[in-house]
């Protein structure tokens, strides 16, 4: 058996014909809804709720004042809102315009926006006013939301719409790093984003449920997240906050009660750590982004049981997901698979002269299909290079992805093909490492890298954060791993952390792991530790935990450590658990130091204790 490995196979009645139709676009389906089921809700951000006949009349009108602007079929806009209701009347309006959105970031630099707008093409940014005059747009090439006017959204909305009748249109410019330093603009149209939603084999949704909105809108998680519950005739449910605490995301989970929703995987792990309540509200759980620790999974299954947990896989290029696998408690034992293709999608598993493997041999993953996007935006020999033709598949993404196929179909997922570490002369995959470090019961996560890649004294080095209560020390996984794996496998350095560090997607950031010292963060020696108050070494005890290094100044600073979002989140978590006051990610940032962080926790403290004198013994 070859690894072959197609979408679901379709009944003979749905086989395609020259009497079938294609599927609706998405922006047509939200448009028959609203003619439908004109007052079913349709997305709420807690401050705007809106029907479908609300949304529909919104985004005409919109799409009017932008036609009036010059915008039409295949034109480029900038989109640069706050999490909102507002985000998505202001794309479903661009797309009954006939343009494209282009997604941006409030958080990158300038330059960065500048140089994605100019590579699309975008003739104008939509957007919310304050982030448009941060991001430098000039007033004559942006649309500010609040500014744009109703027009006549009755007319606007009985007037056919260039979207809707072209499914085949490019609906979305996502931009990914690029090995190069540019930034790579990836073409998905509307019908891929159509498959992604609709096919047979999809993310399960009814007009009843409730899709939790929590990820940036450069990031392809919200492509789902928006676009599936509103195919459904189901609701969008935003979490407004910019950097949602992970209490501020279980907060708008229960309030919303949101029954479906998508978390990259270290976002999963940590909240599978601590045991969220999040977990008990939801019905359907997507994790994906990186590989899936079964003991999480199996954590998580076990404590609640009723949980429609699903491993899902794929890169920006093939719209989001390509595989999906409903994760079962009972084969939490061992690495857990990313399932089979689904709906258009395909998968072949293909050696280096393109020819495929046998099952159960581990090749480069090459995904063709409905999902497939039209390429990369002004690159066509990265095009040429990444997307191909293979004999008896088609079009198809090498995706640079390594997996096994299993006699069923079902895949497995090893890695990088260029991920692969060399320690002396050895070929090592740290993920086989790191499972076994997994199933350590003083070991909640782990990661493995090559510090000094490449130089004669190359490391092989384990960083292990913690289970609860427990301590584990590098004698005692040295002596585990022994017991399981061939000497070479055995890393010789051990470093123990609060959390891994994660990019700015949310995954595990490698890189940071294998530059990881015990210096300052530009690789000098830390300055010299000052005396701190009971309170202030309480925060620079949970900034340490989170940053992976000791922190003994009052005047540390949080950004200039190398924290991110996602660390703060930790940082909160752990302070209000320590001392039952939440600071609010805003505050967080506003001013990032131990010193001003134990002042606000303090002013927080007396107020609770009405105004009198808290002792810090009394509040940990």
């Amino acid at each position: 058996m070859t690894s072959r490995v197609p979408g679901p196979a379709r009944s003979a009645a749905a086989a395609p014909s020259a009497a079938v139709l294609p599927p609706l676009p998405v922006p047509a389906l939200i448009a028959r809804h609203a003619e439908q089921r004109p007052r079913a809700l349709a997305v709420s951000d807690g401050t705007t709720a809106l029907t479908y006949r609300e949304l529909a009349a919104a985004a005409a009108g919109l799409a009017a004042t932008l036609a009036a602007r010059g915008i039409g079929p295949g034109s480029a806009v900038g989109l640069l809102t706050a999490r909102s209701a507002r985000q998505v009347v202001a794309q479903l309006a661009l797309w009954w315009a006939g343009a494209h959105a282009v997604p941006l970031d409030a958080a990158y630099p300038r330059p960065r926006t500048a140089a994605m707008l100019d590579d699309a093409g975008a003739l104008l940014t939509l957007g919310d006013k304050a982030l448009l005059a941060e991001a430098g747009i000039p007033a004559e090439r942006a649309v500010v939301l609040d500014e744009a006017g109703p027009a006549e959204a009755a007319e606007a909305a009985g007037a056919p719409h260039p979207a809707l009748e072209a499914p085949d249109a490019l609906a979305l410019v996502m931009y990914t790093s690029g090995s190069t330093g540019r930034p790579k603009g990836v073409r998905i149209p509307h019908s891929a984003i159509t498959d992604l939603v609709t096919a047979p084999g999809a993310v399960p949704l009814a007009p009843g449920d409730r899709v939790l909105l929590h990820s940036p809108a450069t990031f392809d998680a919200s492509t789902f997240e928006i676009w599936a519950p509103l195919a459904a005739g189901a609701a969008v449910m935003v979490s407004p906050a910019d950097r949602p605490t992970a209490e501020e995301l279980a907060r708008d989970i229960e309030r919303f009660g949101v029954t479906t929703a998508f978390l990259t995987t270290a976002l999963f792990h940590h909240l599978a750590a601590r045991q969220s309540r999040i977990f008990g509200v939801l019905r359907t759980l997507v994790v994906g982004g990186e590989t899936v620790s079964p003991q999480h999974a199996g954590t998580v299954l076990r404590a609640f049981p009723w949980l429609d947990l699903r491993n899902a896989y794929g890169p920006t290029e093939a719209t989001t997901f390509t595989t999906l696998h409903p994760v079962r408690e009972a084969e939490c034992v061992g690495p857990l698979p990313i399932g089979r293709p689904f709906g258009g999608a395909s998968v072949r598993i293909l050696d280096q002269q393109l020819a495929p493997v046998p099952a159960g041999v581990r090749g480069e993953l090459w995904i063709g299909g409905a999902r497939l996007a039209l390429g990369y935006l002004g690159q066509p020999e990265l095009t040429a290079d990444r997307f191909r033709d293979i004999p008896g598949a088609g079009r198809m993404y090498r995706s640079g992805d390594l997996a096994s196929a299993r006699p069923d179909g079902t895949l497995d997922f090893h890695g990088r093909a260029d991920d692969q570490v060399k320690v002396r002369g050895f070929r090592i995959e740290p993920g086989e490492i790191e499972h076994a470090l997994r199933r350590h019961r003083e070991v909640a996560d782990a990661a493995v890298v090559v510090r000094r890649a490449g130089e004669p004294d190359a490391a092989l080095t384990a960083f292990v954060v913690p289970a609860a209560g427990h301590h584990p020390t590098g004698d005692g996984l040295r002596a585990h791993l022994a017991g399981l794996l061939p000497a070479h496998l055995v890393p010789t350095a051990w470093t123990v952390l609060a959390a891994l560090p994660l990019t700015g997607g949310g995954k595990v950031d490698r890189r940071a792991l294998a530059e990881h010292a015990p210096a300052g963060p530009d690789g000098t020696p830390a300055p010299a530790p000052t005396a701190l108050t009971p309170l202030q070494q309480v925060v620079a005890e949970a900034w340490s935990r989170a940053l992976e290094r000791p922190v003994e100044r009052a005047d540390a600073d949080f950004l200039a450590e190398g924290g991110h979002s996602l660390m703060a989140m930790w940082v909160v978590d752990d302070l209000r658990e320590d001392l039952g006051v939440e600071l609010s990610l805003a505050q967080f940032f506003e001013q990032p130091t131990v010193a001003a962080h134990a002042a606000l926790i303090e002013n927080s403290l007396l107020a609770a204790h009405g105004g009198g004198h808290a002792p810090l013994e009394e509040t940990r």
